[in-house]
């Protein structure tokens, strides 16, 4: 690191001009004579060797299981404005989300008008969500309607998509207080949904959006996260869900949570669904 009269020491790149996420498991996350290095054991997503990682120009580490990080590497990627965040194998955890996070805050600013405006821009914005979900524009601008209407749809993708993937299904039930009480199929879309959720936590979390503005959801401290999780719902959520149940009727011995993580990782992996969450968030504000 060159310090001195010209401030090289706390140089950086924007944001813009850098690559979107670095995942990294199954290692060791230091700092060697000022450069950032990780010494991967290998049998994740990289082979085993110690990796010098170009930290300046990527915004998000997505540091997954079997890793440690020193004080000295939190201390690099502080000062240059990488974002270090843990999570599960493939993003379908995410455990700790930072606020050291882009230069730039023109989504977060652009959420916060749109979500102040309650009578034009937010239910704007709840309509365009509503659209992409149901494949058109419903003319209601009372967000209970769509609600109801939304509601009444899902069911019938349940029932779509149990008998797709050969599912008994006898209706949603959760139970908040202990969502393991219900049946196989309930319990594996409750552990879709958690790593679709979490996900979304990682993609606001790339944007420097606020996860308590929802424009769908209103109560939780989470509610963008889970109005972009929403967004997946019938392509990614169930499929991975009903997925998960047919093949826990074959393999019982396997846990239904083992069987829906390792689905959502792979969907995850495959079709690149944190980029596209990014992408839905920039579409929702953009112009």
């Amino acid at each position: 690191m060159l310090k001195g009269r010209l401030g090289l020491e706390t140089a950086r790149i924007p944001h813009a001009d850098r690559h979107g996420l670095l995942w990294l498991d199954r290692g060791n996350l230091s700092v060697e004579d000022g450069c950032l290095h990780f010494v991967c054991a290998g049998g994740g997503a990289l082979g085993a060797g110690d990796y010098q990682i170009p930290f300046q120009t990527v915004s998000v580490i997505l540091l997954g299981p079997g890793s440690t990080v020193s004080q000295d590497a939190l201390r690099l990627l502080a000062r240059h404005g990488t974002a270090l965040a843990a999570v599960g194998s493939d993003g379908v955890r995410a455990y700790t989300a930072p606020p050291i996070m882009s230069d730039q805050s023109q989504w977060a600013r652009r959420q916060a008008r749109a979500w102040a405006d309650a009578e034009n821009a937010r239910l704007s914005i709840a309509r365009k969500m509503y659209a992409w979900r149901l494949g058109e524009v419903l003319p209601h601008r009372d967000i209970a309607v769509l609600r109801g209407i939304e509601g009444s749809r899902m069911k019938e993708s349940y029932k779509l998509t149990a008998q797709r993937f050969g599912v008994p299904w006898q209706g949603r039930r959760y139970n908040r207080q202990n969502p393991d009480v219900t049946d196989i199929p309930n319990q594996a879309i409750n552990h879709a949904a958690t790593a679709v959720e979490a996900a979304a936590a990682i993609a606001v979390t790339a944007t420097a959006t606020i996860p308590q503005l929802g424009f769908i959801h209103e109560d939780s401290g989470q509610s963008f996260v889970l109005d972009i999780a929403d967004l997946f719902r019938d392509t990614i959520t169930l499929p991975i869900a009903f997925e998960a149940a047919a093949l826990h009727r074959k393999r019982p011995e396997e846990t239904i949570d083992r069987l829906a993580r390792r689905l959502a990782g792979t969907r995850f992996r495959r079709e690149k669904i944190v980029p596209q969450m990014i992408e839905r968030i920039q579409q929702l504000f953009e112009g």
